[in-house]
């Protein structure tokens, strides 16, 4: 199997860096993770957009370009043959910025997580540089592992003020009868199914209301849905939030997860 280093086409064992480098010790990076379906890369233009922004954000100079990037994607595709997977792009920073893209097995998920939910768990915490796919993923990763000892599925980021802000890798999202409420980009990764699900939430005929969804509301019982947001899940609903249960059918999320499904190819 193959992938890219710097535009460059090399075997995928040979995708590595060294431990020793402070970038990589630090978590220097960021990346992007795009969804291929029959050789096509969904989204791939704002995905790109979104990892240069990254950067730039977090002042990770390099000499990479969003055509160069877009062409090198393509390319690996093509020496590839790849048909359905998830291509991950990876930039690290420091004197000799290199920038990875590798193909791995496309994420799938049981249709019994779309018809009945999945768990979650909230964990008090708070990203840093929410607004930007970086390499400081040290929250998430304890985050989802706690998640896990408990049986979920994924952990909701809960802050300093008592707002459930988003997963450790999705947008999170809650429904009040017809309105649909999510933290505001400001607050949280500007996620580009996060963006395909407020656009079909209004081609539905949902209200949307951008404000943060605070903790004592889920609790009281004040919303009927909740569901997360990926580029490899779409809409997924949840069951049950550490304690609080909610009843399928998810009528709602369903509707949106179609919506964003069948967008994918434009």
């Amino acid at each position: 199997m193959y992938a890219s280093r710097n535009g460059v086409i090399i075997p995928k064992e040979e995708a590595v860096v060294p431990i020793t480098s402070r970038e990589v010790q630090s978590g220097f990076y960021v990346y992007e993770s795009l969804r291929v379906l029959g050789g096509f890369v969904t989204r791939i233009n704002d995905h790109l957009d979104r990892l240069l922004a990254s950067a730039k954000g977090i002042h990770l100079t390099h000499p990479f370009t969003k055509e160069s990037i877009h062409r090198w994607v393509d390319e690996l595709i093509e020496a590839e043959h790849i048909g359905d997977a998830t291509v991950r792009i990876t930039l690290y920073g420091g004197a000799d910025p290199v920038l990875f893209i590798v193909p791995v097995e496309l994420l799938r998920y049981p249709d019994s997580y779309y018809r009945d939910g999945v768990k979650a768990v909230t964990f008090e915490g708070e990203r840093l540089f929410p607004t930007h796919k970086s390499g400081s993923l040290l929250l998430n990763y304890v985050a989802l592992e706690e998640a896990k000892r408990f049986g979920g599925f994924e952990a909701l980021l809960v802050d300093r003020n008592g707002r459930v802000l988003e997963g450790t890798r999705s947008n999170f999202f809650a429904f009040s009868n017809n309105t649909l409420h999510t933290a505001d980009e400001d607050l949280v990764l500007g996620g580009i199914t996060r963006s395909e699900v407020l656009r079909c939430a209004k081609e539905l005929g949902f209200m949307i209301d951008l404000n943060p969804i605070y903790l004592e509301d889920l609790f009281a019982g004040r919303f009927t849905e909740v569901f997360i947001s990926a580029t490899s899940m779409a809409a997924m609903p949840l069951h049950t939030i550490d304690d609080l249960r909610f009843s399928a059918p998810f009528e709602r999320t369903r509707a949106l997860h179609d919506c964003v499904r069948a967008r994918q190819w434009q």
